[in-house]
């Protein structure tokens, strides 16, 4: 594993050139409408992946059927899959440091054990990230394959024996369930889909259901001492100021403070950082 497992090498041209580990891909990238400052660097490219007439990689022969890269202090399996995702998103490793710093510091402060909810949670990022950090944490996700994939990520990083509950289910039943149950939670983190199926036909649109259900059920489910909520999403439109906007509405009256911003891919001196979604963190004092 390299310490320092993913850098952005260069974009443009509607797409990016990313390492991660010692593996270099070229993808899709919408957003990346300038022009490539690297051309020469994009031969050194050890796969590409495309849509055009539908998704194909370009050299899949030479990828490893799986490798590992260290992200933010954190351990990743990372496969190439049919839609050209890789199991991480890097445009979080800012998100995953912060939730990992402000855990450690209330547990230093207060030494009261936390718990965290993650929703939507992909391979586990976040979730890894607030078990680093000493939280107790409950991840949700309606895919059985992604949910067993962050267990996988889990064991990469020593956290077998830390309390994780592992959750398939559609968000919205599972948080109904909880409500009923009558559990809480201290930090709330969720990265919303634009669309997405569950297991059993549910969809989840995020301008139906991001504020009208999720926030609300997100409201519901703090804690009597709630510690933060970090609301991200990827879908064009949803800017920092929306998300901000949209969050301090679903948490009206709790006070707190907000601060709001750009995801983006980094690499070294001179590359141009790529924007790769919105984030909003609200913390509770």
């Amino acid at each position: 594993m390299i310490q320092d497992g993913y850098e952005l090498l260069d974009s443009g041209g509607e797409a990016k050139l990313e390492r991660f580990g010692d593996v270099v891909l070229a993808r899709p990238c919408a957003q990346a409408v300038w022009k490539p400052q690297r051309k020469a660097l994009w031969q050194t490219a050890d796969a590409t992946f495309d849509r055009e007439g539908g998704n194909h990689w370009h050299g899949r022969s030479r990828l490893p059927k799986e490798w590992t890269v260290r992200v933010a202090d954190i351990a990743f399996r990372l496969s190439g899959t049919d839609f050209g995702h890789l199991g991480i998103f890097p445009e979080q490793r800012a998100q995953w440091q912060w939730i990992r710093e402000t855990l450690r510091a209330e547990k230093a402060a207060t030494g009261r054990t936390l718990n965290v909810l993650n929703l939507f949670a992909y391979s586990g990022g976040s979730t890894l990230a607030s078990a680093l950090g000493g939280a107790e944490v409950c991840h949700v996700d309606a895919s059985k394959g992604m949910v067993q994939w962050a267990r996988g990520n889990a064991e990469l990083n020593k956290l077998t024996s830390h309390p994780i509950r592992w959750i398939v289910d559609d968000v919205h039943k599972f948080m109904n369930r909880e409500l009923r149950r009558g559990r809480k939670y201290d930090g709330i983190i969720l990265d919303p889909p634009t669309y997405g199926r569950g297991g059993n036909g549910e969809t989840y649109k995020i301008e139906r259901d991001l504020s009208e259900t999720t926030l609300r059920l997100c409201r519901a489910l703090l804690s009597n001492r709630p510690l933060f909520m970090l609301l991200s999403a990827h879908t064009p439109g949803h800017t920092p100021i929306v998300l901000e906007n949209i969050l301090r509405q679903a948490l009206d009256g709790l006070g707190g403070t907000f601060s709001a911003g750009e995801m983006c891919l980094t690499g070294g001196p001179g590359t141009f950082e790529l924007p790769s979604g919105a984030y909003v963190r609200w913390t509770a004092r």
